[in-house]
């Protein structure tokens, strides 16, 4: 009879289609042991014996080998650890944004100004920015206005942002696709690294004296969102 699990085991239904233990029904496997050692080619059923003396899974890891390999492990274990694993994949995989803003080909100095801002400030987020050029009736008899406000718009973030899409027309509307360079975002991180040093050497400096009477608390900005 296979002996009963330790009960700090993290062994959870698996829903996997690994073949363990008695699901494993070739007559014969090559076995590994669960050190990694060559065990050699053992009857299933020894095999399976052996595992539970272990108190431990039999789990077929090459099912096209001949015969097919088989080793010893605590498959709850390592189904926590392969999902663990995944788990911080995935949260190191960078996502990308794409935000978008738009323009009129007339914009005034401090409406661009303005939307630059925002185009900027997502380039440094390491978001992708869709600029779109919105041309109204007799507008679209001059395209090339939305491609020198494109070229301009470049031209001033050419620091943090590249062109990844050239100016095309897409009906009414002309767009370009800029993308962030390795310096974007970088300025930003720096200041917020030395904002940090020196609120440090300030509370250092404030330790020992008399602590000056409390203030209301201004309230703290929002971040503004534009949305796309």
């Amino acid at each position: 009879m296979r002996p009963r699990r330790r009960p700090d085991d993290r062994t959870k239904p698996v829903v996997h289609q690994d073949r363990i233990n008695e699901a494993i029904r070739v007559p014969r496997v090559r076995l590994v042991d669960e050190k990694g050692g060559q065990i050699g080619i053992t009857p299933t059923k020894e095999a399976l014996e052996y595992a539970f003396s272990k108190n431990l899974d039999l789990v077929e890891v090459a099912a096209n080998a001949d015969p097919p390999v088989a080793r010893v492990m605590d498959y709850g274990k390592w189904r926590y650890e392969q999902e663990q694993r995944a788990k911080q994949a995935r949260k190191h995989q960078s996502q990308i944004h794409v935000k978008e803003i738009k323009f009129r080909p007339k914009i005034g100095d401090h409406d661009y100004e303005t939307k630059k801002g925002h185009v900027v400030r997502f380039l440094n987020q390491r978001a992708k920015v869709k600029v779109t050029i919105m041309f109204r009736g007799r507008e679209n008899l001059h395209p090339e206005r939305g491609r020198m406000l494109l070229d301009r718009l470049a031209e001033d973030v050419q620091d943090i942002g590249q062109i990844e899409q050239m100016p095309t027309l897409d009906g009414r509307n002309m767009v370009m696709l800029l993308g962030p360079t390795k310096n974007a975002g970088v300025k930003r991180d720096a200041e917020g690294e030395d904002s940090e040093r020196g609120e440090e050497a300030v509370q250092g400096d404030r330790r020992g004296k008399a602590q000056a009477p409390a203030r209301d608390e201004e309230p703290q900005p929002r971040e503004e969102v534009v949305e796309a």
